[in-house]
């Protein structure tokens, strides 16, 4: 891992929602943590590890501006006082298209106000041309489906409130 990388990976990590990031190549540790003066919690971590032939050791912290996690601690806030959406949320588990049903005129998996069980399929994510079945991990009621039929969604993105 070369400086030019270094200086990449801290460019994408610093323009991420990631509170932390860790990678392994071999004998090379990279750690970054932001930091600031305002305490959020903290929502995801991610470790990647890989195998490389070029033994370095790097530790890399990035400050992280004070006003994004405010921002972020207010919204949060008012969301909770304008709506009480409790439940339990089920999340994107890759990258791709979503699909609430297993094909055109075929009934919605999980429309609003189902009653599902763990390991009940729940929608399709369509990657690369396989479709992944998304399962719930929650008993419970559909109380809210987050995207639309066939939405591109992201990993990590909401995509139901189950209750």
């Amino acid at each position: 891992m070369n400086f030019n990388e270094v200086k990449e990976l801290i460019s994408i990590v610093d323009s991420s929602s990631l509170k932390s990031f860790e990678l392994t190549l071999d004998n090379c540790n990279v750690k970054m943590n932001k930091t600031g003066a305002v305490a959020v919690p903290q929502t995801q971590t991610e470790t990647i590890t890989l195998s490389s032939v070029q033994p370095q050791s790097v530790s890399v912290s990035a400050p992280v501006a004070q006003t994004a996690p405010l921002a972020e601690a207010e919204s949060a806030s008012e969301d909770k006082k304008d709506d009480d959406k409790s439940g339990n949320i089920v999340k994107a588990p890759l990258v791709g298209t979503f699909y609430e049903s297993p094909g055109p005129g075929k009934p919605v998996y999980a429309p609003v106000g189902a009653k599902v069980k763990k390991g009940d399929v729940l929608c399709i994510i369509e990657a690369m041309k396989i479709m992944n079945e998304v399962v719930s991990d929650f008993d419970g009621e559909v109380k809210e489906v987050l995207v639309k039929n066939e939405e591109l969604v992201e990993y990590g993105q909401p995509l139901f409130r189950i209750g």
